[in-house]
């Protein structure tokens, strides 16, 4: 069940490019009634084995702007470590962390579907608009890469379509293959530094961990092929349906 699983969000990562921790972890706790804290971490890893293959890509046919990387990883590293040692201290308290992780994934899953559904009509808005000079940029990608740190090692969330979005306004000048190759590129450190601390404090499943990527690596590939063919008008509102449903599912569970 749990390899079907990563094959189902394999697919609709290959076809639509929103990260597969938007699909995953809600799922691994919604379906699977895998412990929070558990569906992060191996999450966390499991997003940054599959995206070292598309960075991997992405740095071969040179889609990757290691200026912007550097001014989000700035901001995401430091804050995803800090983050993942005041959960665990949290953790250590009671059973704050989890009751934390539930309200953050609701919320993050919620912004995440009004960034899949808008971020059409946002680029095309950025576009239309001048974006701050490289300069004035600066501060602005730092605090988006710390928020982005402290989103992803609390719910595995934030590195897809929300980063993607926020670069878009940005940086609105600059090709979106360019944007979302320096996005994928960015989340493969920051998930690997967040998913091991999450795994130093006992928080992955490795076995969990085998049967997703089993599942998503064929299912990455048939998503990609067929996304050429795909009606994205009426897959990216399905998908934010779904992840809307997902999150205020979370919320008042």
């Amino acid at each position: 069940m749990h390899a079907t699983a990563g094959l189902l969000v394999g697919i609709m990562v290959g076809l639509t490019g929103v990260g597969g921790g938007s699909l995953m972890t809600p799922l691994l706790v919604l379906m699977f009634g895998v412990n929070p804290k558990t569906a992060v971490g191996t999450d966390l890893l499991f997003a940054a084995l599959t995206k070292t293959v598309g960075s991997t890509v992405h740095g071969w046919r040179d889609t990757v702007d290691w200026h912007i990387f550097r001014r989000l990883a700035a901001g995401s590293i430091p804050a995803a470590v800090l983050s993942v040692v005041a959960l665990q201290g949290l953790g250590s308290i009671g059973d704050s962390a989890e009751h934390v992780i539930i309200l953050f994934l609701g919320f993050m899953l919620i912004l995440t579907a009004f960034a899949a559904f808008f971020q059409g009509h946002l680029m095309r808005f950025a576009r239309r608009h001048e974006g701050p000079d490289d300069q004035r940029a600066l501060l602005p990608t730092v605090m988006l890469g710390a928020f982005i740190g402290v989103a992803v090692s609390i719910s595995s969330i934030g590195a897809g379509a929300i980063g993607v979005t926020a670069l878009l306004m940005l940086y609105p000048h600059l090709p979106v293959s360019r944007i979302v190759g320096t996005d994928i590129v960015h989340a493969v450190p920051l998930a690997l530094v967040a998913g091991s601390g999450h795994w130093l404090y006992g928080d992955v499943d490795p076995t969990l961990l085998i049967s997703l990527l089993v599942g998503s690596i064929p299912g990455v590939i048939v998503g990609s092929l067929l996304s050429s063919r795909a009606p994205d008008h009426l897959l990216r509102p399905a998908l934010a349906a779904v992840l809307l449903f997902s999150g205020l599912k979370l919320l008042t569970s």
